[in-house]
C-alpha cells in the first residue's frame, strides 16, 4: 500500500521559515524508488542540519548501496531546525525524508549516523516528530527498527533505552545484511514479531541489541557485569570490516546540495583505518587496520564523481591523506590528468613529518593555492610525546619554513586542550611555537604579512582507547589556560597581531565527556535535556551548559553518581567499561599497556613499517594491513573537461 507525500502539508509552512529550501529535496543525484516495488525500506538520518548532514559520507554511500537493490529503497532525513519543528507539531506534519517527503513511521527501518554524541537529542526530536515511541521498548511491530551507526555507536549504551539496535565499524556489508535478514522475517510473514527479527540481527554476532543484555552494577556505582538475557544471544558483538575498498567504490553518483553546505566538493576515501597510534585519536583506534584504495580505484571515482556533479574540488580523505603508500603518484596523476581545468585537489590536515612541497605543489597546481593546515596536537615536545604525536618543533619550522619560501603565506595549526598529565606550560608553548612560524615565516619568504592561524579543542577522552580510563579535565581548567596562551601571543605586539587564535571553551567537551564514557544511566540525563528543549547541541548558539549540568544532577542523583563521576574521574584497569562487551578487535591489556607508556612518556612506532606491537585487531577481526604500492600510475584521460565524454581512465603497470 503506497504512503503519500506530507509535501502538501509541509509546503505552505516553508515561506515562514529560515532556509526553506533545506526541506524541499530533488538534489542531483537523489533518488526516488517506487515504494510498492520494494520489499525493505530503509530512512537514513545524519541527526543534524541538512548543510551538515548531506555532505556525510556513509550516510552517501550506504544511501546509494540500498538503492542499487531492485527491491530496496533508501531515503534521507535531517534534523528539523526548532523554526520548523514548531510548526510541524502545530500543524501535525511528521518527520519526513527529503527525498519524496514519506513520513518516517511508515519505513522498515531507520539508520542514525553518529558522527559525534551532541546529536543524540536531535535524534529524539526526530523520534517525537515521526510518531515513533522515544523508547525502544513501547515500539511495536509497525515501528521502524532504529538502529545506530558510526563512531559514537561504538558506545551506544548512552542511549540504550532509544534505539533498538547498533551496528560497530563499517556498514557496506553490514547494511546488506540486515536487510536481508529483514526481509526474509517479513515474508515469512513477521513470525514472532518484533522480538524475533531482532533476535535474528543479534545472532550474526554483528549487530548489538542493547534490550538483550542486563547491566548489574556494584554498590559505588561501577558495572559489575553486562550480560545477555536470552540464549541466541553471543556475551560480545564485533565490529564490521571492509577489506577490499576497492570492492565499494561508492559514492558513485554523489548528492550535490541545493543550500549551502559545509563541504562544496567531490569526495574520495582513498583508505581508510589509520597506525599512527596516537592515543587520543578514537578514530584511528576504532578503524583498524589500514586499507588502503589503489590508485586506479582512485582514479576511476574522482572520473565518474566529477562527470556526475560538476564539482570543480576533489577532497582526497581519510584520518592522514599523505600517508597512502602512493600520495605522490595519485596527487600528480590526478593534477596532470586536470590540468587546464578548473578541479584542484585537497587533503585534509596533514601531518607534518608526511608532508612535502612537491606534493603541496600538486594540490595546487590547478587550483587555489590556500593555507596549509598542520595539527601537532600538543603544544609542547613532552605532551606530543604523551599522546604519541611523534612531530618535533624543528620538523614543523623546517616544514612551514619550505612553505613559505615557495610561497605559501598562511598556516593553521591544530591543538588540543585538557590532554592527560598536562600543565599550563604545556599549553603555554603552543604561544612559542606560533611565533616561532611566523619568524621563520618572515625569514623564508622575505615579508611581513605571513599569517599562523592556532585552533583549540577541548580534549574528550574516548572510548576504544589508550586515554579511555583517564579523568577528563575540569572547564575551568581548561579555560584558565587558554585565556593565559591568549595573553601569551598578545605578549608581543610585532609577532601576535599575525598570530590569529580559536577556541572552544571547556564546558560542550565535558557534556561531550559524559555522553562518550557514559553507560544506560546517563540516559535519563539525554532524555531530561530532551524534553527541556535541547536542541542542537553541537551548535554553540543552541548548547546550554546549565541544562545540562542542571538535568545531569537531577538525574543521576538517584544513582548515587554525577556528571564528575563520568567525566572527571579516573578509571583504574580492572573496572568493567560500559563497553568492554562491545569489540572493536582492539585488546584491553594492549590499550591498558599504551596507556602506562603515555604516563611514562614513552612513544610508539607505526605498525605498518614495524614489527606487529599485538594491538589485536588483525588476528581478532581475521583481517590484516592492506597498503601498497602498487607500482602503476594515472594516464591522462582525453578529453579532459567535467561533462565531456571520456575513455575510461588508462592504467599502466
Amino acid at each position: 500500500m503506497s504512503v503519500e507525500s506530507v509535501f502538501p502539508r509541509l509546503e505552505p509552512l516553508l515561506p515562514r521559515i529560515s532556509k526553506p529550501v533545506q526541506y524541499v529535496g530533488g538534489e542531483l543525484n537523489a533518488t526516488v524508488k517506487d515504494w510498492d516495488a520494494a520489499s525493505v525500506r530503509w530512512a537514513l538520518m545524519y541527526p543534524d542540519a541538512y548543510e551538515v548532514g548531506l555532505p556525510n559520507q556513509g550516510v552517501m554511500i550506504l544511501y546509494e548501496i540500498l538503492n542499487e537493490l531492485p527491491d530496496v529503497l533508501a531515503e534521507r532525513t535531517y534534523a528539523v531546525w526548532p523554526d520548523l519543528e514548531a510548526l510541524m507539531r502545530e500543524h501535525g506534519v511528521p518527520q519526513f525524508t527529503v527525498d519524496a517527503h514519506r513520513p518516517l513511521k511508515a519505513f522498515d527501518l531507520m539508520g542514525i549516523s553518529f558522527a559525534t554524541e551532541l546529536g543524540y537529542t536531535n535524534m529524539l526530536t526526530a523520534l517525537d516528530l515521526a510518531g515513533i515511541p522515544i523508547h525502544a521498548a513501547d515500539r511495536t511491530e509497525d515501528d521502524p527498527i532504529v538502529v545506530a551507526g558510526g563512531h559514537a555507536a561504538f558506545n551506544p549504551e548512552p542511549i540504550a533505552d532509544f534505539v533498538d539496535a547498533a551496528v560497530l565499524g563499517d556498514g557496506e556489508e553490514a547494511v546488506l545484511e540486515i536487510t536481508e535478514i529483514v526481509k526474509n522475517w517479513k515474508a515469512q510473514g513477521r513470525p514472532g514479531g518484533r522480538d524475533e527479527v531482532l533476535t535474528r540481527l543479534a545472532e550474526t554476532g554483528g549487530v548489538y541489541i542493547p534490550r538483550f543484555y542486563d547491566v548489574e552494577y556494584l554498590p559505588d556505582g561501577r558495572i559489575q557485569r553486562v550480560v545477555p538475557n536470552r540464549d541466541r544471544v553471543p556475551y560480545r558483538v564485533f565490529k564490521r570490516t571492509t577489506m577490499d575498498l576497492d570492492a565499494w567504490p561508492y559514492p558513485k553518483q554523489p548528492l550535490v546540495p541545493l543550500a549551502e553546505s559545509v563541504h562544496e566538493r567531490m569526495s574520495v576515501e582513498i583508505f581508510r583505518g589509520c597506525t599512527r597510534g596516537c592515543r587520543f585519536c578514537q578514530a584511528g583506534m576504532i578503524t583498524r587496520p589500514v586499507r588502503e584504495r589503489s590508485i586506479e580505484g582512485i582514479g576511476a571515482m574522482v572520473q565518474k564523481g566529477l562527470e556526475a556533479t560538476g564539482f570543480e574540488e576533489v577532497g582526497l580523505l581519510s584520518l592522514s591523506s599523505a600517508d597512502h603508500s602512493e600520495i605522490a603518484e595519485i596527487t600528480k596523476g590526478l593534477a596532470d590528468r586536470y590540468e587546464g581545468t578548473n578541479t584542484g585537489l585537497s587533503l585534509p590536515s596533514t601531518r607534518v613529518d608526511a608532508f612535502n612541497v612537491d606534493l603541496a605543489n600538486e594540490l595546487s597546481r590547478n587550483g587555489r593555492r590556500s593555507g596549509l593546515t598542520f595539527a601537532p596536537e600538543g603544544g609542547s615536545e613532552r605532551m606530543r610525546r604523551v599522546i604519541n604525536k611523534m612531530v618535533s618543533e624543528e620538523d614543523l619550522i623546517r616544514t612551514v619554513s619550505a612553505a613559505f619560501s615557495n610561497g605559501w603565506r598562511q598556516v593553521k595549526l591544530y591543538f588540543m586542550c585538557g590532554l592527560p598529565t598536562e600543565e599550563d606550560e604545556d599549553v603555554l608553548q603552543i604561544a612559542e611555537m606560533a611565533k616561532n612560524v611566523i619568524r621563520a615565516g618572515r625569514q623564508a619568504s622575505g615579508r611581513n604579512d605571513i599569517r599562523c592561524t592556532i585552533s583549540i579543542g577541548g580534549f574528550v577522552p574516548k572510548p576504544h582507547t589508550p586515554f579511555q580510563w583517564a579523568a577528563q579535565c575540569d572547564p575551568d581548567t581548561v579555560d584558565d589556560r587558554l585565556r593565559k596562551l591568549r595573553e601569551a601571543v598578545n605578549s608581543d605586539r610585532s609577532l601576535g597581531r599575525n598570530i590569529g587564535m580559536r577556541y572552544h571553551d571547556g564546558k560542550p567537551s565535558l557534556i561531550e565527556g559524559l555522553l562518550s564514557r557514559g553507560d544506560r544511566r546517563v540516559g535519563k540525563v539525554i532524555e531530561a535535556v530532551w524534553r527541556d528543549g535541547g536542541r542542537f547541541d553541537g551548535w554553540t548558539e543552541h548548547f546550554s551548559y546549565e541544562r545540562w549540568t542542571t538535568k545531569a544532577a537531577e538525574a543521576l542523583e538517584p544513582f548515587g553518581v554525577d556528571l564528575a563521576w563520568f567525566t572527571t574521574r579516573e578509571r583504574e584497569e580492572l573496572e568493567v567499561l560500559p563497553w568492554d562487551h562491545l569489540d572493536s578487535g582492539l585488546d584491553k591489556e594492549w590499550l591498558w599497556a599504551d596507556w602506562q607508556d603515555a604516563l611514562d612518556e614513552r612513544e610508539q612506532d607505526d605498525c605498518r613499517w614495524t614489527p606487529c606491537f599485538d594491538c589485536g585487531v588483525c588476528p581478532a577481526m581475521g583481517t590484516d594491513i592492506e597498503v601498497g604500492p602498487t607500482g602503476r600510475k594515472l594516464l591522462p584521460i582525453s578529453p579532459v573537461g567535467v561533462g565531456s565524454p571520456v575513455k575510461n581512465p588508462a592504467l599502466t603497470p
